[in-house]
């Protein structure tokens, strides 16, 4: 049994007391063994004037969606979807992996080192998941068949994707929805049937716009989260993203069902898909919120730092109140909260004896990060910190960067491939 040891750091432990300590920190078989003083290990990464940080949890995107960055900037949600689909449609399995494969670098450049996606094609994803080293929450989307582009019934596509998978490491497949608006109630409850059945998460965009909201509403009479409680579709596998249009009757309701959600602040400010979600009150209720991208044909960018920084600015702004959404709440977001949202909490989000080994080392004498110590160290994390403050990822205890250089994909040949293969989209 290998064992690596990061020694003389600063531990953003995440645990329930949100200690920060200088210690080191051993991993051994992909977990972590000891924080503390470590003596010998056949490993060892000196983290002196470092912050060594649970990794960050990406817990909505569309990763193949690299290759569409910038395709459709500055277009109203309409256009949008219309520029979007048309390509989506015209994607090849071989783009949709080099797409994955640009995007999971991206995100371990950032320290990012789980995400949870939601597309087709996801054997691909996974292969790209794989070869990358990051870990990989994949849902294949289903929806009603009339709707579709997909060959073959969305729903058994999923099946099969979850069948092929589960239990490879570093791949939890998962049960994707589209949205409401493409999703019957006999769709979206035997996905729930599914999801029971093969013991996955499920995942949804719900409320993500206000248009979604007023049409469901004038189809069904009733507003999306209030339609899905009634049909009994609400449960505590759940995690809906955006929510950006919710009523609070509709987030006892969530919370009553113990859904989670996923806040992707910048996705919606970009489309001008609404405010802030109101994730203070989601949070008052209970609810685990994680934040997430969303796609880089919204989002642009798969980086958390922004998002981060984006999501405490956007509701101080919003409400007026520059307390209501501070960098220990934001963080935490990123971290233990986005793992409780998968139903991880106790594996993922926190630096304590017995998780999984999913690790970022923070370069604390880059100057964005100048100066910095204990008491300040959360808030430079959330307001300062960049995604080129990252010297090292380590996912299930396997370093796939080391000071800045990826060692699982072969980055130059990733990008000069995405460069050139993405010219047929625009």
């Amino acid at each position: 049994m290998s064992s690596l040891a990061l020694k003389g750091g600063w531990v953003v432990t995440q645990n329930s007391k949100r200690e920060i300590i200088k210690a080191d920190v051993l991993i051994e078989d992909g977990r972590i063994s000891q924080i503390g003083e470590v003596g010998k290990a056949d490993e060892i990464i000196d983290t002196s004037n470092c912050a060594i940080i649970p990794g960050l949890i990406n817990a909505h995107t569309h990763i193949s969606m690299t290759l569409m960055r910038g395709i459709a900037d500055d277009m109203n949600l309409e256009k949008f979807l219309e520029k979007t689909f048309k390509v989506d449609a015209a994607r090849t399995p071989e783009d949709i992996h080099l797409g994955a494969e640009l995007g999971a670098i991206e995100m371990l450049r950032s320290g990012c080192t789980s995400f949870v996606d939601m597309y087709y094609g996801q054997d691909m994803i996974a292969k790209a998941v794989k070869d990358s080293g990051i870990r990989g929450f994949l849902g294949w989307v289903a929806l009603d068949e009339q709707f579709t582009t997909q060959k073959g019934s969305p729903l058994s596509n999923c099946e099969n994707f979850i069948d092929s998978h589960k239990g490879q490491e570093r791949i939890h497949p998962l049960v994707a929805l589209q949205g409401v608006y493409v999703c019957s109630e006999e769709t979206l409850l035997k996905a729930k049937e599914l999801a029971y059945r093969k013991d996955t998460l499920l995942h949804i965009h719900l409320s993500e716009t206000r248009k979604e909201v007023y049409d469901h509403q004038a189809k069904t009479g009733k507003r999306p989260a209030d339609w899905l409680y009634d049909i009994d579709f609400l449960c505590d596998k759940l995690l809906a993203a955006h929510c950006a249009w919710l009523t609070m009757a509709e987030m006892r309701k969530m919370a009553e069902k113990n859904v989670s959600a996923a806040h992707c602040p910048i996705s919606n400010m970009k489309l001008a898909s609404g405010f802030e979600a109101p994730i203070p009150e989601m949070q008052a209720l209970g609810m685990n919120v994680g934040l997430g991208t969303d796609g880089c044909s919204s989002q642009n960018r798969l980086d958390m730092w922004g998002e981060m920084k984006t999501c405490a600015l956007l509701h101080k702004v919003q409400r007026l109140d520059a307390t209501v959404m501070n960098a220990q709440r934001t963080f935490d977001m990123a971290t233990i909260e986005g793992a409780k949202a998968l139903k991880m909490g106790n594996e993922l989000g926190s630096i304590e004896v017995g998780k999984i080994a999913d690790l970022a080392v923070i370069d604390l004498r880059h100057p964005a990060m100048v100066p910095t110590f204990p008491e300040n160290l959360i808030s430079n994390l959330v307001y300062s910190c960049q995604s080129d403050c990252v010297l090292h990822t380590i996912v299930n205890g396997h370093v796939v960067m080391r000071n800045g250089e990826i060692l699982t994909l072969n980055q130059k040949e990733v990008v000069e491939k995405s460069q050139l293969i993405s010219k047929k989209f625009f």
